[in-house]
């Protein structure tokens, strides 16, 4: 039977700071002196402006009691003072480690844009820095190639306020894609309007840190095949059709799940045309 009454208290409360001031908490087993009464604290609670801990003992029955002078615990008297406030958790993270931000209504789209090179690309950054995206307004849109990269930033017509992140991948030193690059920055208006970053890979795939697969490396492709069905046979996966390659790239966008599982010269450059496209005035 539960019975809840009030303690007395007629013990004269010592000086303060006389006895060990210990916060309450669920769980402890205190001895109240004046009564004897000894039970587990299994409630803590607030009562006419007092705070009140409620003791239950060995045969399930509660008493309740005022906080402060008075008790015993593990023989020792002790001042009971308030609970010890739960510290306030760490902001939660997002997968590109910035603060999440909770309850978040996405800003209306920015006439701004980030491209990239294909759908898979497009799917990276999105897991990655999806959360990020919506919170700045900013779209990612995937070219399908960049073989007319010219054209497409001609038609874009960017300038202030409406500025271009590209990422292209095997942007490296004498190649096509360095050709292309060049060709696209050539274009009127584009100056401080539009920035072109790309990383070292054939394929955003290899963006992927290995580790990730539990592998030392990528597989090496040898030269005349085609680059994804080479990896996908490297791996040891199914890789002879549309439908195996499609889900190869799930299995490797599924192995993603923070920033860390990417390779530094992706994050960079993706963080390179975020800061760009949000910097102020544009």
């Amino acid at each position: 039977m539960n019975n809840y009454e009030w303690g007395a208290r007629d013990i004269s409360a010592p000086k303060r700071g006389e006895l060990r001031r210990v916060p309450v908490a669920r769980g402890q087993v205190l001895e109240d002196v004046q009564s004897g009464w000894v039970g587990e604290v299994v409630r803590i609670e607030k009562a006419g402006g007092m705070r009140v801990v409620v003791l239950e003992d060995r045969r399930g029955r509660t008493k309740s009691f005022r906080t402060g002078f008075g008790f015993l615990l593990e023989g020792e008297p002790i001042e009971l003072v308030e609970p010890v406030r739960a510290a306030a958790s760490a902001p939660s993270r997002t997968a590109s480690g910035s603060v999440r931000v909770d309850h978040l209504k996405a800003r209306t789209a920015r006439a701004s844009r980030i491209w990239v090179e294909g759908k898979h690309d497009a799917e990276l950054v999105e897991k990655v820095w999806g959360h990020d995206l919506r919170v700045e307004g900013i779209v990612v849109e995937p070219l399908h190639g960049v073989d007319d990269l010219a054209g497409a930033v001609r038609d874009f017509s960017p300038g202030p306020g409406r500025r271009l992140g590209i990422l292209v991948d095997h942007l490296v030193a004498g190649t096509k894609e360095e050709r292309i690059a060049a060709a696209a920055m050539a274009v009127p208006g584009v100056r401080g309007n539009v920035l072109i970053v790309g990383h070292p890979y054939v394929d955003v795939w290899q963006a992927i840190r290995p580790s990730v697969l539990g592998i030392a490396a990528w597989p090496v492709v040898p030269r005349g095949t085609d680059w994804k069905t080479g990896i996908l046979r490297g791996l040891g996966w199914p890789h002879s059709t549309a439908a195996d390659v499609a889900l190869g790239w799930k299995r490797l966008l599924g192995s993603v799940t923070t920033y860390a599982d990417l390779e530094p010269s992706l994050l960079g450059r993706v963080e390179e045309v975020i800061d760009f496209l949000t910097a102020d005035g544009s």
